[in-house]
């Protein structure tokens, strides 16, 4: 016998207060995607990650902290250890801040939800520093996505040791020398091919406007070779982290 359409059961129910969490398991929370951040300038977006350096001994590994600069791209501070501590992830971010100059609520920190990112020592370190935290929603790693991507350069490149490290002391010393080439070596897509050094000091501005120069004199004095605009040297201004969706 049909009484009513589902959509009706519905409705009578919700009248009724009866659509709600029943089961004695807790109904499923609500995780809200993390703010909108915006950087116009170095030092006031940082987004940091651990990641694991493989040892010799199987199931072994050694951790790498990583803090990088949202706008210049630079890694501001790292080191590695061979664990995983709320503690050393705090004394790093205490030597950035000093290292950097930052001042209180200078800088949102930006990170994923793991224990040494959330764990009392840290967040206490960052209220002392003045420096506001940002989470990712837990297991989305789209929301932190500048530091998967600095992982993945890390791991990527032909110099990353086949071999799984030695030591402590091997681990840093390969680290040392793969952020000395990031910073003031490679020449970075994503900020129109300056390096992550010369972006954080200000000094991709003049390098881009002489670039823009040399690329119109070459076109002037050739038009036929080219079929349309040169390359955009533009300045970039701003770079987002998690941004709205635009509305269509």
């Amino acid at each position: 016998q049909y009484l009513a359409s589902e959509s009706t059961f519905y409705r009578v129910l919700k009248e009724a207060n009866q659509l709600k969490h029943r089961e004695r398991s807790k109904p499923a929370r609500k995780v809200i995607k993390p703010k909108a951040l915006k950087a116009t300038g170095p030092n006031q977006v940082y987004t940091w990650d651990i990641t694991y350096l493989p040892t010799q001994v199987k199931g072994v590994f050694f951790y790498l902290y990583l803090v990088l600069d949202v706008y210049s791209r630079k890694i501001v501070g790292w080191q590695v250890h061979n664990e995983e501590l709320s503690a050393l992830a705090a004394d790093l971010i205490t030597d950035i801040c000093y290292r950097e100059g930052v001042i209180e609520q200078q800088v949102t920190l930006h990170s994923d939800n793991g224990s040494p990112m959330k764990g009392a020592t840290m967040l206490a370190t960052l209220q002392e520093l003045g420096v506001v935290p940002s989470f990712s929603r837990p297991s989305v790693s789209n929301d932190n996505p500048y530091s998967e991507s600095l992982f993945r350069t890390l791991k990527y490149r032909p110099e990353y040791p086949e071999q799984r490290f030695e030591n402590l002391s091997a681990g840093r010393q390969w680290v040392k020398s793969f952020v000395g080439w990031y910073n003031k070596e490679h020449l970075h897509s994503g900020i129109k091919f300056v390096t992550p050094a010369q972006r954080h000091a200000g000094e991709d501005v003049a390098i881009l406007i002489k670039r823009k120069n040399v690329y119109q004199k070459a076109k002037s004095a050739h038009p036929e070779r080219w079929s349309g605009k040169t390359r955009n040297w533009d300045y970039i201004n701003e770079v987002n982290l998690n941004p709205e969706k635009s509305k269509s």
